[in-house]
């Protein structure tokens, strides 16, 4: 049974869910609290973990064995226990903080115990010694993404693709004892791909030190997310990876851009793609007092706490969406501040339809605090900004036309080896058909006394005086025209677009008029 065989056989448990009741967004919350108590046991029986996690009375072989209403009574029992530390009499039983965060407020809203029952056999009977090869929390990831792709309950918005993810901390490059934070932190798909990444590219990550050790699996990785349910799922996902975190786990409960976020120690690096849109009830910011520029928009407050947060010298690759590289007035202080205090030197202009908000243009903005040559620089650190265009003339990215590592790979290639951005670069990248694209020459100087190939290639290099002179700090910068896009030099005066558009009217009013008279004359 392979890896996707499991995570469908899993999904497929969401029509048992139905049946009962639940609504789409709850499939997966409800799912995971049954599965989490079958993956520990699995994975202590196969000896991944030295010591069950769980207290006796609220495992797996606890339930597995029963029916009936005994069934569901007992495993209300459990969630309940396993929330509070307290068994049904009231003895503690666990104080385990993490096993508490995870279980908080938890509850079932299955009312039919067959269903329960059934649940649990389709879990006893997947192939757990295949699930095993490739983990168990790469198979629960597996789960999230397919609620991501799935539900049209807006789950998306706390998953982004595994692809970009993983392309992130590749350029990225974390190595053991930074410590990396993600503010907006989801599932902590950003956080556990970073441990990944370090497992596979540290040559003795297993004789670390161990004080070291302990820095990986409890300091080194620490996010912050608002929603309990979305957190609990990032909380099992941390630790079905062995990722414990402090006391209150991997990733915190609360406000990034309130005092959860205050709290934050000063970070070596930052990933994260925080959510889109505005803040409900005012600033966004206002309960920072750290934060310069009192703003509404979420992702303005976000960047302001990320290249604040960062060491100097530190290291971060953001997610955003187009408006916060056009917004005026606050906008434009918020980039300015970051291109004054950061070397702001790589931004990737996403294709649309990889997130789950369908047309949202999006970019990753790469950055280092300090400049290229003095980490404890404060002030003009951001020479120039390199571009890569990987959504003109890209397909719109779906379930038909899946996003992948393919479509990012020419963008790591000329990113460089070094994960500061100051690998050596040259202007020229055509993947994708770039020469066939048409290109708008008169755009701005910068594409004066450039040869015609390289106006076609999707990676270009742009000075900070340009942007400041000639962009006003904007940083929507593009060059390349889309197939379908309509260019204002090719329009007819305004004068004739009028009259035509006066023609069209004056048609469908007369059509209107008679199919009214004809109405008229039936009745």
């Amino acid at each position: 049974m392979t890896h996707n065989d499991i995570v469908q056989k899993l999904w497929n448990l969401c029509d048992v869910l139905r049946d009962d009741g639940i609504n789409y967004s709850d499939y997966v919350t409800e799912l995971v609290l049954l599965l989490f108590i079958k993956m520990v046991h699995e994975n202590t029986e196969a000896g991944t973990l030295k010591k069950h996690p769980l207290p006796e009375g609220c495992r797996w072989t606890d339930i597995n064995d029963k029916s009936g209403i005994n069934l569901l009574n007992d495993y209300k029992i459990i969630l309940l226990s396993l929330s509070t530390g307290k068994n049904a009499e009231g003895t503690l039983i666990h104080e385990d903080p993490l096993i508490s965060a995870i279980y908080a407020d938890a509850q079932t809203r299955l009312r039919e115990p067959r269903h329960l029952e059934q649940m649990i056999k389709t879990l006893d009977q997947i192939d757990w010694f295949s699930a095993q090869k490739d983990g168990l929390g790469d198979l629960y990831e597996g789960l999230l993404e397919k609620n991501a792709s799935e539900t049209k309950s807006g789950a998306g918005q706390y998953f982004t693709p595994r692809a970009l993810i993983n392309s992130m901390v590749r350029c990225i490059q974390p190595q053991t004892g930074e410590v990396i934070q993600d503010p907006a932190a989801g599932t902590a798909g950003f956080l556990v791909a970073a441990d990944q990444y370090m497992r596979e590219h540290t040559d003795d990550y297993f004789d670390l030190s161990s004080k070291e050790a302990e820095f990986q699996k409890h300091k080194a990785f620490v996010g912050v997310e608002l929603v309990p349910n979305t957190r609990r799922l990032a909380l099992m996902n941390c630790l079905l990876h062995g990722m414990e975190g402090d006391n209150e786990g991997v990733v915190h409960l609360g406000n990034a851009l309130g005092e959860a976020g205050k709290a934050l120690p000063p970070a070596d690096i930052i990933l994260a793609n925080p959510p889109f849109g505005t803040s409900k009830g005012g600033e966004a910011s206002n309960t920072r007092d750290d934060l310069t520029y009192k703003t509404s928009n979420k992702q303005l407050a976000f960047l302001q706490h990320i290249y604040r947060n960062l060491k100097p010298g530190g290291r971060a690759a953001v997610v955003l969406p187009d408006n916060v590289l056009f917004e005026a007035g606050v906008g434009t202080d918020v980039r300015r501040d970051l291109m004054n205090k950061c070397n702001l030197h790589s931004i990737l202009r996403l294709p649309t339809g990889i997130f789950y908000a369908q047309g949202v243009k999006t970019n990753v903005l790469f950055f280092t605090k300090g400049s290229a040559s003095d980490k404890l620089q404060q002030e003009d650190c951001t020479h120039k900004v390199w571009v890569y265009d990987l959504r003109t003339n890209m397909p719109s990215f779906g379930k038909r036309t899946p996003f992948g590592d393919s479509h990012l790979a020419p963008f790591e290639a000329v990113y460089g080896d070094n994960p500061n951005g100051t690998s050596e670069r040259t202007e020229g990248e055509y993947s994708f058909g770039a020469e066939e694209i048409a290109v708008d020459k008169s755009a701005s100087a910068e594409n004066q006394g450039i040869d015609d190939k390289l106006l076609h290639s999707r990676w270009r290099c742009f000075s900070r005086d340009w942007i400041r002179e000639t962009k006003g700090d904007s940083l929507d910068i593009s060059w390349l025209k889309d197939q379908d896009s309509v260019d204002a030099a090719d329009l007819p005066e305004p004068a004739v677009l009028a009259m035509e558009a006066k023609e069209e009217l004056s048609a469908a009013l007369s059509e209107l008029e008679g199919l009214l008279a004809a109405l008229e004359g039936a009745n």
